[in-house]
């Protein structure tokens, strides 16, 4: 199965927040959580493994302003991709929702396939930019610089193109085991020059770069038929 986004809907209309939900559920792509207001989203966002991938948030809502909570999560430092959703279409309006730090504005009613589209959109162009920062046991991952960089002890670990595929892919996974495959599939596309071995081999080499003892896994874990990331490089109960 392929790996999910997880998005945070935050909005208090029940029927559209529950149509919206319903359809990123559909296509298997995506694992919402929702919010009906800006204190249940700030429970969701302030949660210990929380972690999302994008965020879709309501202009009026009944606790606040989704634009001046828009703000005040950029200026904590959270880049994640938000689109605005909002019923007021005046440019002023949109204007202020961009300024607020919202990557996109769309208007209500609007289209499910086209707020879809700008949602892909939005993660494809974050994935690939600087402001993409994950972390992974003693690491933060940076994939556009195909870098991984242990703090403590202020060191670099350079990735190649595929090593850095496999990572954000397994990332993406939420620990849940991805099959070889799979992964072959996603990383290196349905070419039938390439095998299991090939990933083997680079699932082995990046064991040895990432791994406090590459004879011992604790990050990058072998499991269902394929490959775990476990992410926070605790030790794994066997």
């Amino acid at each position: 199965m392929a790996s999910q986004y997880p998005i945070l809907v935050v909005d208090d209309d029940d029927a559209l927040r529950t149509a919206l939900i319903e359809q990123l559920v559909q296509g298997g792509e995506f694992d919402p959580t929702e919010a009906d207001c800006l204190a249940q989203a700030e429970l969701h966002l302030a949660g210990a493994h929380a972690r999302f991938d994008a965020i879709l948030l309501d202009v009026s809502l009944p606790d606040g302003d989704g634009r001046d909570y828009c703000k005040k999560l950029r200026a904590r430092g959270i880049k994640t991709p938000i689109i605005m959703l909002t019923g007021h279409t005046d440019e002023g309006d949109i204007v202020r929702g961009l300024d607020s730090g919202a990557n996109d504005y769309i208007s209500k009613p609007f289209r499910l396939n086209e707020l879809l589209a700008r949602l892909r959109a939005q993660l494809r162009a974050f994935e690939s930019s600087e402001d993409a920062v994950f972390t992974i046991g003693p690491y933060t991952f940076r994939p556009a610089a195909k870098q991984l960089l242990e703090p403590e002890r202020n060191k670099k670990i350079r990735l190649t193109d595929k090593e850095t595929a496999i990572l954000k892919y397994l990332y993406r996974a939420g620990g849940k085991p991805v099959s070889r495959q799979v992964l072959l599939n996603e990383v290196w596309g349905y070419n039938a020059g390439v095998t299991t071995h090939t990933l083997e081999t680079h699932v082995y080499r990046l064991r040895q770069k990432i791994e406090p003892d590459p004879a011992v896994s604790r990050i990058l874990l072998t499991e269902g038929g394929g490959y775990r990331l476990n992410a926070d490089g605790s030790i794994p109960v066997s």
